[in-house]
């Protein structure tokens, strides 16, 4: 009788593409953020609710940028397993949680609230704490952070 072991080995692979010039962009403001989010991702022109997450290193350089889940007219279901596993998979120190209205209206929902208070708590719990939340519309973006809601 024999017994067959198999070794799995996982790497993190980089694609190399212009859309993602943005990962040595260091975020020191919301509008960097918004600026990076916005060379990824154009959110200010989507139809549907769209969320995801920048992932950044200790000196807040981005080290990758995800679509989490995208939504309806006018909501996104997630779930900070999703936001936080890609957070691990890119070694993150901290995140940047985005989305988008596509109303346009930047002004954060009770439902924004809600989600940014559990993305919080879960980041204090995994040690990658959450930045900011940034609302982003056609006619600019609100930062929960500047607002002091984080």
């Amino acid at each position: 009788m024999s017994v067959t072991i198999s070794i799995a080995k996982i790497k993190l692979v980089r694609e190399s593409s212009h859309r993602y010039d943005i990962a040595s962009k260091r975020i020191s403001s919301p509008e960097t953020a918004v600026d990076a989010i916005n060379a990824a991702l154009n959110l200010k022109d989507e139809a549907q609710e769209v969320l995801g997450t920048l992932f950044l290193d200790t000196k807040n350089h981005v080290t990758g940028v995800m679509e989490v889940t995208r939504g309806t007219l006018s909501a996104s279901l997630s779930h900070p397993r999703e936001i936080f596993k890609g957070a691990i998979l890119h070694n993150a120190a901290s995140i940047i949680l985005f989305h988008n209205h596509p109303s346009g209206d930047v002004t954060p929902s009770r439902e924004d609230l809600l989600i940014t208070e559990r993305i919080v708590k879960c980041g204090q719990i995994l040690d990658i704490p959450m930045l900011d939340h940034i609302i982003i519309g056609y006619n600019g973006h609100y930062s929960l952070k500047e607002h002091d809601q984080i």
